[in-house]
């Protein structure tokens, strides 16, 4: 068995160089093929991976917890206490890398120029480091000190729009504990940017203990964001913290605090399956005809072959090793030109050009192309699964043909 796969590969080897023009040919559609399909996949995955990233660094976590209704009314009415007991210890656990309370509030900030809507989120400046973007963005001032700090952060746009700048006094108006207004003076001490611009106008950072301090609310926070060791294993850290909360909170992973984002990672697998199967539908054209005209060329020779006592099923084989050996060579050729291709671009696309749609999204204007293992591999098995089926057709009729009748044809 051994010894006739070896000759019906050396065969179809030989085969397949007997015009090698055409060969050359279908193998050059083939790796452009490959090579397109996979970086699309790779852009495509960069882009998404890109999304999710900077969503879950642009506040939310892995995990988030939250008075029940607070996420349908973000207001001092609904908090809840600091984390203690199981649920503290639950958080200090190995898959945790970090977490932070934080108090989060719609608020007015007014300038001498103008006056905008934000979401102020009161933060312990030391914990939120490994958790959202805000400490490494800061690229004007400084960033807040303590959860004390009586400065602002606010976003490069933020500021703009405010006309005012580092170092001069703007105004925050919100709603207090007894849904009375409250507002204070607080000096803006740094600024931060954020490769998603909107964000910047969205977001205002404070002092954890001061804005509870202007809010009345005690120790009481707005939610509990929660940081894992790895982003895929968010369910497993989710289920865990939803068991030790209680009923008294709510428990969210990341995927469900930003529905758009858990949707967008779900299908992304679909979508790479239906973009191989395009893109081999595309080649098989040429692929298969390579293949039919292959057989024609060859009718006697087949002939000549079965009178000497081949068998039809090996005569499959021989058709069939053909396709699977051109496949494999325009499938190495493709992925070493898409892996060469991502290389050259590991520093990114910029497409700040169309920043503003890229932006609608939730993605950033300079887009990483991301190559998986597990992308070619299915790509890989997709394509010669297809070419498989694909070159069945030629195989088996060239195998129907009779000894005496593919002797005479011409």
């Amino acid at each position: 068995m051994i010894a006739t796969s070896g000759i019906v590969f050396r065969l179809a080897w030989r085969n397949l160089w007997r015009n090698y023009r055409r060969t050359a040919i279908i193998l050059a559609a083939i790796a452009a093929g490959i090579w397109a399909m996979i970086f699309m996949i790779a852009f495509t995955r960069g882009m998404i991976e890109s999304m999710v990233s900077d969503g879950i660094r642009s506040i939310p976590g892995h995990v988030q917890i939250h008075h029940p209704d607070f996420r349908n009314d973000p207001t001092v009415d609904n908090l809840m206490s600091r984390p203690g007991g199981e649920l503290a210890a639950s958080l200090d656990g190995k898959d945790v890398a970090a977490w932070s309370s934080r108090v989060r509030v719609p608020a007015v900030i007014s300038s001498e120029r103008g006056s905008r809507g934000v979401t102020l989120v009161g933060i312990d400046p030391v914990a939120e480091t490994s958790i959202s973007f805000v400490a490494d963005d800061v690229v004007e001032g400084r960033h807040l000190e303590d959860d004390r700090d009586r400065g602002l952060v606010l976003g490069r746009r933020l500021l703009e729009r405010l006309e005012s700048d580092v170092g001069k006094r703007v105004v925050v108006m919100t709603q207090g504990a007894d849904n009375d207004i409250v507002d204070r003076g607080f000096r803006v001490v740094g600024v931060y940017e954020s490769e998603i611009a909107s964000t910047e106008e969205a977001f205002a950072f404070a002092g954890r203990a001061t804005l509870q301090e202007l809010l009345g609310i005690g120790d009481r926070v707005s939610e509990i964001a929660v940081l894992g060791t790895d982003r895929r294993e968010a369910e497993q850290l989710y289920l865990r913290l939803a068991d030790t909360a209680g009923a008294d909170v709510e428990v969210l992973p990341w995927y469900e605090l930003n529905s758009y984002l858990g949707a967008t990672m779900r299908t992304m697998d679909g979508f790479v399956i239906v973009w191989i199967v395009v893109i081999f539908l595309a080649l098989s054209f040429g692929f298969v005809n390579t293949l039919v005209m292959a057989v024609f060329e060859r009718v006697r020779e087949i002939g000549l072959m079965m009178a000497l006592g081949m068998k039809p099923r090996t005569i499959v084989a021989q058709i069939v090793a053909e396709s699977i050996l051109l496949l494999a060579i325009g499938l190495a050729a493709g992925n070493v030109l898409a892996w060469a291709t991502i290389y050259s671009l590991s520093d990114g696309i910029d497409f700040s050009f169309v920043g503003e749609g890229l932006e609608i999204m939730g993605a950033a204007s300079v887009l990483k192309p991301s190559l998986g293992i597990g992308d070619v591999l299915l790509s890989t098995a997709i394509v010669l699964g297809l070419g498989f089926l694909a070159s069945l057709s030629p195989a088996i009729r060239a195998s129907r043909y009779q000894p005496v009748e593919a002797l005479t044809k011409e």
